[in-house]
């Protein structure tokens, strides 16, 4: 095959080809059918070219071709509002009330754990020291302490947004080893949620028995809505892909993991967005402690009630879900 007869058969593809590239999503719409097939075959196109070692010019033609359409072909969707609130008040409530007998059992097991534990501990306090270090019960202390020389210091800005970093961080990692705990037939998220419940509950039971307990629940009160149930998700989410890594209803193990991902995913996406909203009612809110605690016991109670009322009502109308209905 001569480099003429190549180029006259093809030229007219690539001209057509740039001319969707060079317009964007726009012109990709009006040719969505074509563009995919008319791709491959320029992907074909370069190899003949560099197979037949044509003139290197028409090669880095070809090559920024390729280049430039797999960007636009596989790239990355805009950011849009409408997508942004489609999620927020459609994909992710649909994608957990799918989900919901996991939710439940996952709900079941860190509030059973953590209201179990904080019983035995505030019964048998030395047993306390068991589940947790004495230097972690001595910054608790520290942190719920109403004598404290910074307790009711007010914070400067600056320092609230840097601890509104801190919990970011703090919490998102805590919900990704969550998450990613469900490699292991989902007995990881599930160990991970049980360890994070008992901690909680160990917790609570030690400033209890301190007496710091009006200064530590007026403070968790305000963000433990978001922040308890966003981490109850991310070990969810983990625990539906490893537990259909393995068991599969009949389909292979990569379709079975494909169609978990569907529900997964929304969820996990959901409770970060949720962990960032905890974080930021906990630094800018929570860190109040010279509000009454009248206000902030019930801006808790608020965010609470908000958050079933989300997950019970959002997102009824509109596209279902593509996700199993009722599985585990």
């Amino acid at each position: 095959m001569t480099q003429q007869a190549f180029v006259k058969r093809r030229e007219k593809d690539w001209k057509e080809l740039e001319e969707i590239i060079t317009g964007g999503e726009k012109a990709l719409r009006r040719k969505a059918a074509w563009f995919p097939q008319a791709f491959r075959e320029l992907n074909g196109d370069l190899n003949t070219a560099r197979s037949h070692s044509f003139d290197p010019s028409l090669i880095e033609k070809l090559n920024r071709l390729t280049l430039e359409g797999s960007q636009l072909l596989y790239g990355r969707e805009p950011f849009s509002l409408k997508k942004a609130y489609a999620f927020v008040f459609g994909t992710f409530p649909r994608a957990l009330r799918s989900q919901w007998r996991s939710f439940a059992a996952c709900s079941l097991l860190f509030y059973g754990l953590a209201v179990f534990t904080m019983l035995v501990c505030l019964r048998f306090p030395p047993f306390t020291f068991e589940l947790m270090s004495r230097w972690e019960a001595s910054n608790l202390e520290a942190m719920y302490d109403p004598e404290s020389h910074y307790y009711l210091s007010p914070r400067e800005v600056a320092t609230d947004a840097d601890m509104f970093g801190y919990y970011i961080f703090n919490n998102v990692s805590i919900a990704f080893r969550n998450f990613a705990g469900g490699i292991i037939a989902g007995i990881g998220s599930l160990l991970s949620l049980a360890v994070n419940g008992i901690f909680f509950g160990a917790a609570a039971a030690h400033i209890i028995n301190k007496g710091f307990q009006h200064t530590f629940f007026s403070f968790v009160i305000g963000h433990s809505g978001f922040e308890l149930t966003a981490l109850i998700l991310s070990a969810q989410a983990g625990l539906h892909l490893g537990y259909r890594f393995f068991i599969t209803g009949g389909l292979g193990r990569g379709e079975s993991l494909r169609k978990a991902g569907k529900t997964s995913l929304p969820i996990i996406a959901g409770s970060t967005l949720m962990l960032v909203i905890a974080a930021a009612i906990e630094a800018f809110w929570s860190s109040r402690h010279e509000l009454p605690v009248e206000i902030r016991y019930g801006a808790g109670i608020f965010f609470i009630v908000i958050i079933a009322a989300y997950f019970i009502f959002a997102g009824r109308r509109g596209k279902p879900a593509g996700e199993e209905r009722g599985a585990l």
